[in-house]
């Protein structure tokens, strides 16, 4: 499955934004959906992995209580709904297929980032 992000923007500290991962050659329904991020100058940062019936199997202690990620595969598509968002929230967002496994969490197939700036 290819998958992208997009919905990206500019958002107000405090603000909300919702992200949508599609998918294209394939449908997400069946896949285990992962969101990630990279900030300017910064290693990319894992966020969540979302299994295939919408349970969160793993989410980020830096955006815990703040991020939600629901799915909906009828309309082929996993959402990164965004409250709260601060100014340390800035960065390219996407979205993988992510499994576990060995003890860890693993994301593949990376789609087409989108980039979401948060202003103080």
């Amino acid at each position: 499955v290819q998958l992208q992000a997009s919905g990206g923007g500019q958002v107000q500290s405090g603000g909300s934004l919702r992200l949508s991962c599609t998918g294209s050659g394939d449908t997400v329904d069946g896949y285990a959906i992962g969101w990630l991020r990279q900030a300017p100058g910064k290693e990319r940062e894992e966020l969540a992995c979302i299994n295939s019936s919408g349970g969160v199997a793993y989410v980020a202690d830096s955006v815990k209580g703040r991020f939600t990620f629901p799915r909906d595969d009828a309309k082929n598509a996993v959402y990164l709904q965004m409250n709260n968002v601060k100014p340390e929230d800035t960065a390219v967002y996407y979205c993988s297929t992510c499994w576990y496994g060995i003890g860890r969490y693993g994301y593949e197939d990376l789609g087409q980032g989108t980039l979401v700036t948060v202003s103080s």
